[in-house]
């Protein structure tokens, strides 16, 4: 038997021995019949650091860990124009470790949906529901309340004979998100939204005769067929536009769908 000095914990022992390093040791491991082979693996003793703190020396609260475990309360500042994927460090607030240098914590925002407001970059984007008089006539109001509480007031005249449509935008420069390290700000998108009025609204054949007076005449027709068939109609939604045909112009069909899942087949012999 030879004699091995261990470095690590500074002991002597008598024996087939192996050699060891600060928090490992090597082991001997059977993988055959009279195979072996040497591992290293971490000391049981000290864990794998390399140092065995005497039971009376140790620590009360850690017991000899050197890391005791606590709650702290982190303050995170987000600032203002901050954008979705956003990255905010705190630098040193990880976990502590013994003889190594605690790393950071990082946290990543993620923009939550909001009812009225879509953001891109520093823009923003709403709808602006207005009724049909509104959109003839014009309005003076407030359209809808802004992130920070404030009414946006709109004043639409008339007076130079526009009217509002289905789908228009308007633009209110300047009031949008605002830009990270300055005092500008995107812009406002108002998507307009006519809302008709209700079934029935209408009471009687005189007052329609008002609204027909008082609205632009229809196109006259430039030619009126000679055979002409006045037909019924009822209410339907562009789903059932050839629905069941399978032909891909039909509304609403799932053909695409269809083909990514099954894709062409390859015919047999």
């Amino acid at each position: 038997m030879d004699e091995v000095r261990i470095s690590t914990a500074s002991l002597t022992l008598t024996g087939t021995f192996f050699s060891r390093t600060a928090g490992q040791k090597a082991v001997l491991r059977q993988v055959g019949p009279g195979l072996v082979t040497q591992e290293t693996v971490p000391c049981g003793n000290c864990a794998g650091s390399g140092q065995v703190i005497p039971e009376k020396s140790r620590c009360k609260k850690c017991k000899g860990k050197k890391v005791v475990e606590s709650k702290n309360v982190l303050e995170l500042y987000i600032p203002r124009g901050a954008r979705e994927g956003d990255r905010i460090v705190l630098a040193g607030e990880a976990d502590q470790l013994p003889d190594q240098e605690p790393g950071d914590i990082v946290f990543t925002l993620s923009e939550a949906s909001h009812d009225t407001f879509e953001r891109a970059g520093a823009d923003l984007r709403a709808e602006l529901n207005i009724s049909l008089v509104e959109a003839l006539t014009g309005f003076n109001r407030v359209v809808l309340t802004h992130l920070d509480g404030r009414g946006i007031s709109l004043n639409v005249s008339p007076e130079d004979g526009k009217v509002l449509r289905p789908g228009q935008v308007l633009k209110v420069p300047g009031e949008g998100m605002p830009l990270k390290r300055s005092d500008a700000k995107g812009d406002l998108y108002l998507v307009v939204d006519v809302e008709f009025p209700e079934d029935g609204w209408l009471k009687d054949d005189a007052a329609r005769k008002k609204v027909r007076d008082a609205l632009p005449p229809p196109e006259k027709e430039d030619k009126r067929p000679d055979d002409v068939d006045e037909v019924q109609y009822e209410d339907a939604e562009m789903e059932d536009f050839g629905a069941g045909s399978g032909d891909p112009r039909a509304g609403g069909a799932d053909w695409e769908d269809e083909e990514e899942e099954g894709g062409p087949q390859c015919a047999t012999q």
